[in-house]
C-alpha cells in the first residue's frame, strides 16, 4: 500500500483538518511543508499537483492528487465511523463542509491569516471590519446549532466537526470573541476529547506511537 503524502503548511486550518482525520485514523502519511508564505505552492512543480496552487493536497499515489481540505475529508472518511452512511446523515454533513467552506472559512480563517499569520492587522484593518459581522453571524449559526446538539451531525462526531473545529478554535487568533459562544466553547472541548487528539501546530505524520 502507498503512503499518502500530505502537501501542508503547518498554520493552516485547512490542512489541519486533514492532519488531525489521518491522525485520528491511525492513517500513516508523509507531510510534506509547503510555506505559501515564501511561494512555495505556486512554484511549476507544485501547480502540476494543483492547479489551484493551494494546500492542502493529498497524494494517494504516484501522481494522482486530491486537494480541497473538505474533499480530502470525505474521501478519506467514506465507509468510516467519522461519516453517516445513511443518506440523509451524509447529506447533511454535506451541508456543514459547504457551510464552513462559503459561510465560515472566509471571514474567520482570512482575518486569523491577516492578523495572526502575516501580523497585519493594522494593513488589513478595513477589510477586517469588513469579516466581522458575517464571521459572528457564522458564529451565531453554530451556537444555535449546538444549544440543541452535542456535535453538527447524528449527535456524534464526524467530519462535520473537524471542518469547522479547524478555524472555530482558533477564531480568536482572528480577534473574534467566542466569549460569548458558551455552547461552542463545550463543543470545542468535546472535540478535544476524542480519541488521538492532535492540536493544529503537532507535526503529526509517518510514525504513531499507537
Amino acid at each position: 500500500m502507498e503512503t499518502l503524502r500530505l502537501y501542508d503548511f503547518l498554520l493552516s486550518g485547512n490542512c489541519y483538518k486533514v492532519r488531525l482525520l489521518l491522525t485520528q485514523m491511525g492513517i500513516p502519511f508523509e507531510r510534506v511543508e509547503v510555506n505559501i508564505l515564501k511561494g512555495e505552492s505556486r512554484t511549476a512543480e507544485f501547480l502540476s499537483k494543483n492547479p489551484n496552487g493551494k494546500v492542502p493536497v493529498l497524494e494517494l499515489a504516484p501522481e494522482k492528487y486530491l486537494a480541497e481540505s473538505n474533499a480530502i475529508l470525505l474521501y478519506l472518511s467514506e465507509n468510516t465511523e467519522f461519516l453517516p452512511y445513511d443518506r440523509y446523515l451524509k447529506a447533511q454533513v454535506m451541508q456543514w463542509l459547504f457551510f464552513e467552506q462559503y459561510s465560515h472559512e472566509p471571514y474567520i480563517a482570512t482575518s486569523r491569516f491577516w492578523m495572526s499569520i502575516l501580523g497585519k492587522a493594522q494593513e488589513y484593518r478595513t477589510a477586517l471590519e469588513q469579516k466581522r459581522e458575517p464571521g459572528y453571524a457564522a458564529l451565531k449559526v453554530m451556537e444555535n446549532h449546538l444549544r440543541q446538539h452535542n456535535y453538527f451531525v447524528d449527535e456524534r462526531y464526524t467530519i462535520a466537526d473537524i471542518a469547522l473545529f479547524a478555524y472555530t478554535h482558533v477564531a480568536d487568533e482572528g480577534g473574534f470573541d467566542l466569549t460569548q459562544f458558551p455552547a461552542i466553547l463545550a463543543w470545542i472541548e468535546r472535540v478535544k476529547n476524542q480519541p488521538r487528539y492532535i492540536n493544529i501546530t503537532h507535526e503529526a505524520q509517518l510514525c504513531f506511537d499507537w
